[in-house]
């Protein structure tokens, strides 16, 4: 499978380039246009009340969407910002999509009582198509923030901000433009610097930003397609630019290592590029597989956020392993010659004694084996990690107790995280959106911009279905309005926030309370009721589909009934803690400040699946990683057939090219964590978390420390199952002839 892929790649290198540079420029020429086309939506899920019903409003109510703009800054009652405040309304009344905007002088309740701000509240006509909204909202707003021109008496002049559901996609978008840019701008040459000192040349470090950069245009030119078949969320251009380029330097920075280590034993440029895939390529095979069978679990949730979140990052996967396993192999053929590896110091390995110490249990008597198994490891690289396995391999059952403890209490805040749509506070400050928020809960009572939990009461409901309604505790306010078929529209106003725990208790209690009446609730907590319920029906599903999946594709790879079992119990070990880490940051608001976030006392609803399904899949990237040294060993070399020296031996090969590539990732989500947008802030932190934990704690101690404690039946499987692997299981070997080798350049 993978040999034809390194034939290719070495015999026609030009050609392999020639198709990654067209695709790098379409992606980046037609790709980036994503950025026109997302949504801020993410809480709809198909088929739910609160869609349904919020369909039937949107056909029954004339009105269209609100936005509203808030006028702060100094008085607001001065003459010169009256007549600019009525200028504009004057004008925006007239645009032909505008239904009504309000009045704030003669309006009640608009006029801030400290005379500081006003509200402006402007509502569309109803059943505009997206091309007539988009103008007159633009119109509009755009109108409405010339009020600021307006001078003061003092000389000075007000500041006005405006926002709201039809503005709010494409605030976000551009503000995700700009965070992607700033990302990258950071990111990459970070990236570098920290290439050159693993590489310690320029050209050797260049390769992977390469692939890096043509995963990127991947990613943008992948969500461009699935943006013209379904909604794109705004988080889907952060996140999934983040993972294409995190894996990418990933895979790329395995695979030039693995170059290196081949060119040490082969002269022959292309030969040692074939062994490099044959074995370094099978593993960034499996492990981009993995990655995109812990993406699949999103499929399987109706919301549309989540399934096409699910398809583009499973698509962009699948784009850095083919330019890992194509465009780097072509790359390296055509410049690998003159990638020479440097000389390393050797340290030595503390000795072992022969002679176990008094009380030592039988099976520990075979420890001084290792010190012959390990000789190897005195004159190669790696020492340092083979020191770190030597310790964790001597004392397995205290390792892994105290590591398994420590992330436990890590990930005791996840049983009480709780997640919310969310509201401006999400948003960095400098965004229109947040400084309309700050100024209404600044001047203004509370509950004055907080959108209503709406109840539709259809014909045929009894006469005082209303009227319980209104009893029911957590409204602060309640009105009424008669819609053109009969139904009656009540909105209610909860207490705190409008998705916060008060909003949906009283979702909850209005469809306990109206058993078989043909009632409907509708509104922002009522969509947050339905996606919890959405996630607690399919969540079994989808993690019982990946968990199925990773065990297939692991016991694919190692052979093994067990390794696969204990991969998966200490990945979610590590994922646990990771994600009970943002729980205590962002929910509970402890140092969140310091990540220039707050504690808004829930996670975004969009944080843990991400955050789950993304961690899951690079905690199998570098469990690969040191699987396939670990049986590499077992099956051949110095330490086949001991397992303690085994594992040694894959730690001491892989622990280097793992923590490179953890480093290089928490480069890559700390820079997208510059933008200040909170839920881009949690999925970073939670990502960066997972990986350092997982690459560090959990693949240096604990899974060294769980493989000595299972011993050989670490590599167990029964006869059958393992004749079905030899037979089926990929493994490759490069092939004995090379060819000519291109000439370099």
């Amino acid at each position: 499978m993978l040999a034809p892929l390194a034939r290719t790649a070495t015999r026609r290198p030009r050609t392999v380039l020639a198709l990654w540079f067209l695709l790098l420029v379409v992606g980046l020429g037609f790709g980036t246009r994503v950025f026109g086309d997302l949504t801020s939506t993410v809480e709809d899920v198909p088929g739910s009340e609160s869609l349904v019903a919020d369909e039937l409003l949107a056909r029954l109510d004339p009105d269209g969407d609100e936005f509203t703009a808030v006028v702060t800054g100094g008085p607001v009652r001065d003459g010169a910002v009256r007549a600019a405040v009525s200028g504009a309304l004057a004008d925006v009344r007239e645009s032909p999509g505008i239904a009504r905007a309000a009045d704030p002088y003669t309006t009640e309740g608009l006029v801030a009582a400290d005379g500081s701000a006003l509200l402006i509240p402007v509502t569309l006509k109803g059943g505009l198509d997206d091309d007539a909204e988009e103008d007159a909202v633009g119109d509009a707003a755009d109108r409405l923030r010339e009020i600021a021109a307006a001078p003061l008496s003092s000389g000075d002049r007000v500041d006005v901000a405006v926002s709201g559901d039809p503005l709010l996609g494409e605030q976000m978008g551009g503000r995700a433009e700009e965070d992607v840019a700033r990302a990258e701008l950071i990111t990459l040459p970070a990236v570098l610097v920290v290439l050159l000192l693993i590489f310690g040349g320029l050209r050797a470090a260049g390769l992977p930003l390469l692939v890096a950069v043509s995963g990127v245009a991947g990613a943008f030119l992948t969500l461009f397609g699935f943006g013209q078949f379904t909604e794109i969320s705004v988080y889907a251009v952060q996140v999934v630019t983040m993972l294409g380029l995190g894996l990418a330097v990933d895979y790329a920075l395995l695979m030039v290592m693995r170059f290196r280590e081949e060119r040490v034993q082969e002269s022959d440029v292309v030969r040692a590029v074939r062994a490099t895939v044959a074995h370094a390529g099978r593993t960034v095979l499996f492990s981009g597989l993995t990655v995109a069978v812990c993406l699949s679990g999103l499929v399987w949730f109706p919301s549309p956020f989540l399934r096409s979140m699910g398809l583009a990052a499973g698509a962009v996967v699948v784009v850095d392993m083919l330019a890992a396993l194509t465009l780097l192999p072509a790359l390296l053929t055509l410049f690998g010659g003159k990638m020479t590896p440097r000389e390393r110091r050797v340290r030595k390995l503390p000795k072992l004694s022969t002679q176990p110490k008094l009380g030592t249990l039988p099976k520990l008597r075979t420890l001084h084996k290792l010190r012959t198994r390990t000789a190897a490891a005195q004159r190669e690289p790696g020492a340092f990690f083979a020191r770190l396995a030597l310790f964790s391999v001597r004392r397995p059952l205290a390792v892994a107790t105290t590591v398994v403890a420590a992330l436990a209490v890590l990930a005791l805040p996840v049983f009480g995280m709780r997640i919310e749509i969310g509201d401006a506070r999400q948003l960095p400050h400098d965004t229109e959106a947040r400084q309309l928020y700050d100024a209404v809960r600044e001047h203004f009572p509370p509950g004055t911009d907080t959108n209503t939990v709406d109840v539709l009461i259809r014909p045929g409901a009894e006469p005082d279905c209303e009227r319980k309604i209104r009893a029911l505790p957590g409204v602060t306010r309640a009105e009424s309005e008669r819609l053109s078929d009969g139904t009656t529209l009540l909105s209610l106003t909860p207490s705190g926030s409008a998705d916060g725990p008060a909003a949906t208790r009283l979702v909850e209690r209005v469809r306990d309370l109206r058993g078989a009446e043909p009632v409907e609730v509708t509104g922002t907590a009522a969509s947050l009721v339905d996606f919890r319920g959405m996630l607690a029906e399919r969540a079994p599903w989808a993690v019982l589909t990946v968990l199925a999946g990773l065990f297939v594709l692991l016991f694919a790879f190692t052979g093994s009934l067990l390794s696969p079992l204990r991969t998966l119990l200490t990945t979610l070990l590590s994922l646990g803690a990771a994600l009970g880490v943002v729980v205590w940051v962002f929910q509970d608001g402890h140092g969140a400040s310091l990540l220039g976030g707050e504690g808004l006392g829930a996670l975004s609803l969009t944080a843990p699946p991400l955050i789950i399904a993304i961690a899951f899949g690079l905690a199998m990237d570098y469990e690969l990683f040191i699987l396939a040294r670990m049986r590499e060993s077992w099956t051949s070399g110095p330490a086949a057939g001991d397992h303690r020296a085994a594992i040694v031996a894959g730690l001491r090969s892989s622990g280097r090219v793992v923590s490179c590539a953890a480093l290089l990732l928490a480069i890559v989500f700390g820079g997208f964590m510059t933008g200040g947008f909170s839920p881009i802030l949690q999925i970073g932190l939670g990502l960066t978390l997972a990986v350092l934990i997982d690459a560090t704690v959990v693949r240096m101690f604990l899974v060294p420390a769980a493989m000595a404690l299972l011993g050989r039946r670490a590599w167990w499987a029964p006869p059958r199952l393992r004749r079905l692997h030899q037979r089926y299981g990929l493994s490759e070997t490069p092939e004995p002839t090379p060819e000519p080798t291109p000439q370099a350049h």
